[in-house]
């Protein structure tokens, strides 16, 4: 009966650690093939923020090492121009493929960590999001999970339970702290759980379903709230427990995630918490997945054998067949080491975060040691709702008199047009138009340099803007207004086609013009 149990958990490990690192690899595939075209617009030499500037800042400011640990980037080796960039984001791409594929997934995981860091690490405000630094830290727990064959081999071996474990953890903080940082921040709407009731239309990217999910009766925006809550703060907890109440945890977290997909473009954020949510199923779930076969020369573990030492034949659903697999004492001290490492850092972090608690001094020193890799971290999106939502309309004129509005790909324009759906697409551009809007001009040096691009027609700007959008000729003048949108109702729908309302706040940046090549502000 035990030896039956046994293998029953042996298989549905095998299931679960290969549908995760398959997972995984599709959301690097995606995370940089929706990065790989924005690159040179963003982080090129003539980009909004050119990589190469973080680059000039470290040789000034840090010596020797040091540069390397505060800004990891191999960008160091083949500089910051268009084509590296694009390398190390193909080269990311790539390592993605193989973890999808199995084809060395340990190190291929190393592989596309190191190149989403590389360029993370440069990318400024336009790789600054909570799913970036998420992507990394999925990797880092995910590489105790990932077995260490170069090509699928024919032997099976049994995923580490710490290590599924580990995954778990980082998803069980991922949502407990979501929940926690919005009664933290002492935010009204989240307290009378009004915030739904703002939320679909304030986002960064609605779309069309945001629109019909914000025509809800208030009394069930406030019941979604505090369905919300519950998942966030309560069933992390199911994570641990038993079987079934575990899988059911599983169900709601990833409802959850469903539903945030659906009505709103938040990159492969979403999708990637689904995949950590495989770390969540066991044994037949998912039922009727090839079990994947791992390298008996794997460094964690050793290689399964039958009697007489001949190894086991891996045919058919292998694991099933298999008795447990032996590891080694040192294999099993370091991925100890590791996993309480990570969890003692982790909790330091958070803790800090939501009690202002100091970590004692050997803890804050390995944290600041470790923090340029962007690997462990704390999160917990929309703290604090916001309850208007402010769009920057870029204009451009050729007399100062007649102005035209240029169209960003993703953003909202016309009231008449109907919300786009981007996900898994990221556009940073204009998900970084939403957190300007919440901020001053002087803030946002980026914005100053997109409109001194379109001032100076560099055709790379093109690619933000809408086909047809731009004017055949550069304007002389460029300037920005400030618009407060709001959905509309659906008998307004109904009655004039107007998804918006809109009305305008005044300036944001003052209008601007060139002068002996320098960017000045017009008076038009």
């Amino acid at each position: 009966m035990e030896a039956g149990r046994a293998d029953t958990q042996q298989s549905g490990l095998a299931r679960v650690r290969w549908w995760y690192l398959r997972g995984l690899g599709l959301i690097f595939c995606l995370a940089f093939a929706s990065l790989l075209p924005q690159l040179p617009e963003l982080l090129g030499p003539q980009g909004l923020s050119p990589a190469a500037e973080w680059l000039d800042w470290g040789r000034e400011s840090l010596d020797g090492a040091g540069r390397v640990l505060q800004l990891p980037t191999v960008l160091w080796l083949t500089g910051a121009d268009t084509g590296a960039l694009r390398g190390v984001a193909i080269a990311g791409f790539l390592c993605g493929l193989l973890l999808l594929g199995n084809v060395a997934p340990r190190y291929a995981l190393v592989g596309a960590w190191g190149a989403y860091l590389s360029l993370l690490t440069v990318g400024g405000p336009f790789l600054s999001f909570q799913w970036d630094v998420l992507l990394l830290e999925a990797a880092l727990v995910s590489l105790p999970l990932a077995p260490g064959h170069v090509w699928p081999p024919r032997v099976a071996t049994e995923p580490r339970r710490g290590a599924v474990l580990l995954v778990r953890f980082l998803l069980f903080r991922l949502m407990v702290l979501s929940g926690l940082v919005k009664l933290a921040s002492g935010d009204s709407t989240w307290r009378d759980f009004t915030a739904l009731e703002y939320h679909y239309w304030t986002q960064p990217l609605p779309n069309a379903l945001a629109y019909l999910a914000h025509q809800l009766p208030a009394w069930m925006q406030r019941a979604s709230t505090v369905a919300m809550f519950v998942i966030e703060l309560v069933v992390p907890f199911l994570l641990f427990g038993p079987r079934r109440v575990r899988l059911a945890g599983a169900a709601l977290l990833a409802l959850l995630q469903v539903g945030i997909l659906a009505t709103g473009s938040y990159g492969f954020f979403n999708l990637l918490t689904l995949v950590l949510c495989i770390a969540a199923l066991d044994d037949g779930v998912p039922r009727g997945a090839r079990v994947p076969r791992v390298d008996g020369s794997d460094a964690e573990e050793r290689r399964v054998e039958g009697q007489g030492g001949q190894p086991v034949p891996a045919t058919g659903p292998v694991a099933s067949r298999l008795p447990w697999t032996r590891r080694s004492r040192w294999a099993t001290g370091v991925f100890t080491a590791f996993a309480l490492a990570y969890a003692v850092l982790a909790l330091s972090q958070d803790a800090r975060r939501l009690l202002g608690w100091r970590p004692p001094e050997p803890v804050a020193t390995v944290l600041g040691a470790v923090g340029s890799f962007r690997s462990i971290n704390t999160y917990g999106l929309f703290a604090v709702m916001t309850t208007t939502r402010e769009e920057i309309l870029i204009e451009g004129s050729g007399d100062g008199q007649t102005w035209r509005e240029y169209l960003l790909r993703w953003r909202p324009g016309p009231v008449d047009e109907r919300p786009r759906f981007a996900a898994p697409h990221m556009p940073r551009l204009d998900w970084q138009m939403w957190f300007a809007a919440l901020s001053t001009c002087r803030d946002n040096p980026w914005l100053l340099r997109l409109q001194d691009a379109l001032l100076r027609g560099e055709p790379q700007v093109r690619e933000f803007f809408r086909d047809g959008s731009l004017p055949e000729t550069p304007p002389r003048y460029v300037r920005t207004r400030r618009f407060d949108y709001r959905f509309t109702d659906l008998a307004t729908l109904r009655a004039t086609g107007a998804w918006w309302t809109r009305e305008e706040r005044g300036a944001y940046c003052p209008p601007l013009t060139l002068e002996n090549g320098q960017l000045r502000r017009a008076d038009p």
